[in-house]
């Protein structure tokens, strides 16, 4: 088995595909600002990010509501380099909830959301795992 992607179910597709585009300065794949669907990749690494359009998967499965309530989804990108990519990412629009901050002995977090409210953490290893 293999992990294709995390999809995440949007209702405004315009401003996720900025945020996770422009903001995060991750990279589309084919350019599909309006949607219904984009991937988007890191500069390093092989899993991805995809954003789809709520109302086209609600159509698709006929059971997902025009909204989603609460936090369904949690988007995990690892930095090199935590303080600085805050430092940029804020410098673009971002807003911080939590962090640059320790989560463990091992890693430094910090929480923002993105426009539908999806919680993204961005993560810097400290120790690698044995």
């Amino acid at each position: 088995m293999e992990l294709a992607q995390v999809r995440l179910l949007v209702s405004d597709f315009a401003a996720c595909y900025r945020f996770y585009a422009d903001v995060l300065g991750l990279r589309p794949q084919s350019g599909a600002a309006n949607g219904p669907y984009e991937k988007f990749s890191p500069a390093a690494g092989s899993a991805g990010i995809a954003l789809q359009d709520r109302a086209m998967m609600a159509e698709v499965l006929g059971e997902l509501g025009d909204e989603a309530t609460g936090h369904r989804s949690l988007v995990v990108l690892r930095v090199d380099d935590l303080e600085a990519y805050c430092e940029q990412i804020t410098a673009r629009g971002a807003t911080l909830l939590h962090g640059p901050a320790p989560m463990t002995d091992r890693m430094r977090v910090a929480h923002l959301k993105d426009p539908e409210g999806n919680l993204v953490e961005l993560q810097q290893w400290l120790l690698l795992r044995n």
